[in-house]
C-alpha cells in the first residue's frame, strides 16, 4: 500500500503517543471498550444490568459479574460512557477516517479486498478473507478478555511501564503468533 509511514517512523510516533498518554492521562487500552460498548447496548434493553448503588465506591453495580468487576467500574463506564478510554476508541475510528480524507494511505482495490501477502497464499476470495478475519478477531477478543487486556494495554502500555505482565504477555503473544503465521502462510 502506498502512502504509509515506514515502520521506524510509525514506531517512533506510536511510542511517543503511548508515552504522552501514560505521562498525562493513563495507559492506553482498547479491548475493554468493546465490553463497555456491549454493556451500553445491553443496558438499552435491560433496566437491571446496571444499577446505581451508593454503597459501592464507583456508585454503580451490575447483575453481570464481568461488568461488576473492579468495584463496579465497568458498570459505571456503561452508565457514563463518555470518558477518556471510550472517547479514545471513537477518536481512533475518526482519525482513520480523517487520514483517509486528508491524503493518508490509498490502498488499491486489491489491497482493500485483502493484503498482498494474503492474496499470494489464498487468492482473492473476499468471503474467505472476511470470515477468517472475523473469526480471528473473535479469538483475539476472547483472549484479551481472559488476559484482562489486549496488545495495547498489556504489551505496549504494560511494557512501557516495565510491568512484568506486559513482558509475559508479549512473550506469549509472539510465541503463539510466529508459529501460527509460519503455518498459515507456509513460509520458512
Amino acid at each position: 500500500m502506498k502512502g504509509q509511514l515506514n515502520w521506524f517512523k510509525g514506531g517512533l510516533l506510536l511510542g511517543a503517543s503511548f508515552l504522552l498518554a501514560v505521562a498525562f492521562v493513563k495507559p492506553i487500552g482498547v479491548s475493554t471498550q468493546f465490553v463497555i460498548a456491549d454493556g451500553i447496548v445491553w443496558n438499552l434493553f435491560s433496566d437491571t444490568v446496571v444499577q446505581k448503588d451508593a454503597a459501592i465506591k464507583s456508585g454503580y453495580t451490575s447483575s453481570n459479574a464481568y461488568l461488576n468487576k473492579s468495584g463496579g467500574s465497568y458498570a459505571k463506564n456503561v452508565a457514563n460512557p463518555f470518558n477518556y478510554s471510550f472517547v479514545f476508541v471513537i477518536a481512533m475510528v475518526a482519525g482513520a477516517f480523517l487520514s483517509s480524507r486528508l491524503g493518508g494511505p490509498r490502498p488499491t482495490a486489491l489491497d482493500r479486498s485483502a493484503p498482498e501477502v494474503w492474496r499470494q497464499r489464498f487468492g482473492n476470495n473476499f468471503a474467505l478473507r472476511n470470515l477468517t478475519v472475523f473469526f480471528a478477531g473473535v479469538v483475539v477478543l476472547i483472549g484479551a478478555r481472559l488476559a484482562g487486556g489486549c496488545t495495547s494495554g498489556h504489551m505496549m502500555s504494560g511494557m512501557m511501564q516495565t510491568s512484568l505482565s506486559g513482558y509475559l504477555f508479549a512473550l506469549g503473544a509472539f510465541a503463539a503468533a510466529v508459529p501460527v503465521a509460519i503455518m498459515v502462510y507456509k513460509r520458512n
